[in-house]
């Protein structure tokens, strides 16, 4: 049984922990647009100052990656007009995790005893075991991540991707994070590349 439960706290600290890593990705779209029509878009900046949350390196490795991104979708960057128009938005909300673990020892048990001797005996005993259970909490931050994408002349909003994930707190690794959710995040743009 204490296999059992040391098993299981393993598994759930394991489980708490992997959600998250993986970025939340949700989307919506005007499925009255042919978007295969557009090819130039404009970006018009980030909305309500949202690129002042992050550095200059994040800000130009997330510009980047979504200049790829389109482009791989046959969609070219231009300074003026733009068939579409793109604006980015960031929140960084401060989250406490708690995770709790219990170390359980000993247990509930009975043991008898049979003897012989002068005469013969039983004895019996019976015990209990105890448990302690600690808490600890985390301080990480949530980066969520809203793209949305206008008709460049009606100005009419016809798709939005949303992501939202734990930020790496290592800039290393945020160089390879980084584009890896904007890919995962244009995956749901009505426009795929072409393999």
């Amino acid at each position: 049984m204490k296999k059992f439960i040391i098993s299981f706290s393993v598994f759930l600290v394991a489980l708490l922990t992997t959600t998250q890593i993986y970025a939340q990705v949700t989307s919506d779209y005007d499925k009255t647009v042919d978007f295969t029509k557009f090819k130039t878009i404009k970006f018009l900046g980030w909305q309500d100052n949202s690129d002042q949350l992050i550095n200059d390196l994040d800000k130009q490795r997330i510009l980047d990656s979504f200049g790829k991104e389109f482009e791989m979708r046959n969609l070219t960057f231009v300074e003026q007009g733009g068939e579409l128009a793109v604006t980015l938005y960031l929140v960084i909300d401060q989250k406490t995790s708690t995770t709790a673990y219990t170390n359980y020892t000993g247990g509930m048990g009975y043991g008898g005893r049979w003897g012989y001797g002068y005469g013969m005996g039983y004895g019996a005993g019976m015990g209990m075991g105890s448990a302690t259970t600690s808490y600890s909490e985390s301080d990480y931050q949530v980066g969520t991540f809203v793209v949305s994408v206008y008709d460049g002349e009606s100005k009419k909003l016809i798709w939005q991707g949303i992501s939202s994930k734990t930020i790496n707190e290592n800039p290393k690794k945020r160089e390879k994070t980084i584009p890896k959710g904007v890919k995962k995040l244009m995956k749901k743009y009505p426009v795929q590349p072409p393999k």
